[in-house]
């Protein structure tokens, strides 16, 4: 046993001794170095005040024809949700809603109560909507569906033109009824 330690040991040592030796090794050329182009193309955060919110707008109108094309098929017609949905089986959210909820839990959640600010709900359709092809859609595009889901859910007039000084001044119902974690580490 103490013979393969001690051999083992004398090999990682040798090798160890011929990579310092030789520091103009090739190296094996695994990825590259990201530049702030390649930064500014992921950097999509939105913030809750709207902060980051692109150029674009869109409204009620014509997301709808986008929603049938391109959300349905997930959500239902109009975002009411599929037949496994109403079923109570595992199935994508039911967007749209006339049930008023109190409390969140996985089996009530919807845009109005769990939603506390819509930009990030721009955000998070933007970034990764359509599930199966996500970022594909234009800003414009997430707009007029922002705008068709919140006017779905009778939280905005259906001929406002949502943009980025728009969005931010919409009221979620649910904007107070969150609990926030970690008040001393989160910014006002």
């Amino acid at each position: 046993m103490l013979k393969t330690l001690a051999a083992s040991l004398l090999w990682i040592s040798a090798v160890a001794t011929a990579f310092a030796a030789a520091p103009n090794l090739p190296t094996p050329n695994l990825g590259k170095t990201v530049g702030p182009a390649d930064i500014a193309r992921w950097d999509i955060d939105i913030g809750r005040d709207g902060k980051w919110l692109p150029p674009g707008e869109g409204t009620a109108a014509q997301g709808a024809p986008i929603f049938v094309a391109k959300c349905s098929a997930c959500h239902g017609d109009g975002g009411r949700g599929t037949e496994q949905a109403h079923k109570g089986l595992p199935a994508p959210p039911v967007l749209v809603s006339d049930i008023k909820r109190k409390g969140i839990d996985a089996s009530t959640t919807s845009i109005p109560n769990y939603w506390p600010y819509a930009p990030p709900l721009f955000g998070y359709i933007r970034a990764a909507m359509p599930w199966n092809e996500p970022r594909s859609l234009s800003d414009y595009e997430v707009y007029a569906l922002t705008a068709y889901i919140l006017a779905e859910n009778k939280l905005i007039d259906a001929k406002l033109v949502l943009n980025a000084k728009t969005l931010p001044k919409v009221m979620m119902p649910n904007r107070n009824g969150f609990l926030i974690r970690f008040p001393e580490i989160t910014p006002h």
